[in-house]
């Protein structure tokens, strides 16, 4: 993205270097054509190309240890519509840039907080990771086999159940702020998240509609018409013949007689269909069958590899995959009609690059910037 431009051109917002979720929250305004600041250590490392979810913002590297520089945040985040930071609990009031300091100077700053557990609660201030979060709150449980749960990467928890959130969360804050004056809090917690993504199967939990053990159901690998199957070559195919259109499609191009699988939500045979369903996907390739389930809608695709998916024609018509300088991004998301040529930035690899740029576009004056390198409290 190039600043300035994109339906987010014109908001600021302050973020402070940090893992995981809060970084990729702040791509993802940085995106959309924010004009994100980074504050960085100033012994941090650089960061690598290929680190995509650093990319698109300018990095300012201060010594948060002085005072001076502690100063320096302030009067950047008083330029701020947001401000981002991953921290636990306590550690931005311990550096004097809590939320009480910085909203009694700016009142209509929204202030986003992100944690694995929240601000307040017994676990608020324990350290965790994507994997026990989603633990704690059944999302990990209800995912994979029968005989162990299946780890969904760090995608369920750090970025849906966080990163997603927070952008959702301080941008809704941010509307509410523009039309009283009054900014906020935004605590938001990772288990608080993961929860929100599990509101339709808890719900059914509720209605004695789930069955809380692993592949019981009709979505989480129970069932065999919503299932990924093994065909001749090894290779897999995903189907998920939900609807009695796609279901009847699937057993006739399968040479099935449909009669013998039905009625289709009788759980007792699930099992036993899908046995017969799988030893059928092995008497063919992977694309043997896609040519011909792709025929009739059978809601029937190949489960790609990682490099498959950049590969593939579909996804290149889409344009969700492109090089820039020869490191692989994905494109910045949702679509905009107003912004069709949304490109995402390069990541800026040595904190500190934009000091002198940054800071004098949000206020700093040049002999304050020239007086805070000679103090050593920038990384030069």
């Amino acid at each position: 993205m190039t600043l300035g431009t994109g339906p987010l051109a014109g908001l600021r917002v302050l973020e402070f270097a940090g893992l995981g979720p809060a970084p990729f929250c702040g791509m993802l305004f940085s995106d959309l054509g924010a004009d994100v600041v980074r504050i960085d250590r100033p012994n941090a490392g650089p960061y690598a190309a290929h680190e995509t979810i650093s990319r698109g913002r300018r990095s300012v590297a201060l010594d948060l240890k002085q005072p001076a520089a502690i100063d320096v945040a302030l009067r950047l985040a008083d330029r701020a519509d947001i401000l981002i930071e991953g921290f636990r609990p306590g550690v931005m009031e311990r550096l004097g840039l809590g939320p009480d300091v910085i909203l009694g100077r700016k009142p209509d700053l929204v202030y986003g907080r992100m944690t694995g557990w929240g601000q307040t609660g017994a676990k608020a201030r324990e350290p965790g990771h994507d994997i026990n979060y989603i633990g704690l709150t059944g999302a990990l449980h209800a995912i994979g086999p029968v005989d162990q749960p299946a780890i969904p990467l760090n995608l369920v928890g750090d970025f849906g159940g966080g990163a997603l959130y927070l952008a959702f969360g301080t941008l809704a804050a941010l509307i509410e702020a523009r039309s009283t004056g009054k900014g906020q809090v935004v605590d938001c917690a990772m288990v608080d998240g993961a929860v929100s993504l599990m509101t339709m199967l808890f719900g059914r939990l509720g209605a004695n509609d789930w069955h809380d053990r692993r592949m019981s159901n009709s979505i989480d690998g129970g069932s065999h018409f919503y299932n990924v199957y093994a065909c001749a070559d090894g290779l897999m195919i995903a189907c998920g013949a939900i609807e009695p259109l796609f279901y009847t499609a699937l057993l006739d191009l399968m040479g099935f007689d449909e009669a013998e699988f039905q009625p289709q939500r009788d759980q007792s045979r699930w099992p036993e269909w899908k046995a017969r369903i799988a030893e059928r996907f092995r008497t063919r390739t992977r694309e043997e069958w896609l040519a011909i389930l792709g025929t009739r809608e059978t809601c029937c695709t190949p489960v790609l590899t990682m490099q498959e998916a950049v590969d593939h024609p579909d996804n290149a018509g889409r344009d969700m995959f492109r090089r820039i300088d020869g490191v692989l991004h994905a494109m910045p998301v949702p679509r905009f009609s107003g912004s069709p040529d949304v490109m995402p930035g390069t990541v800026t690899a040595k904190p500190g690059h934009h000091n002198a740029e940054a800071l004098s576009d949000w206020g700093i004056s040049t002999t304050e910037i020239n007086e805070l390198q000679e103090a050593g409290l920038l990384r030069r």
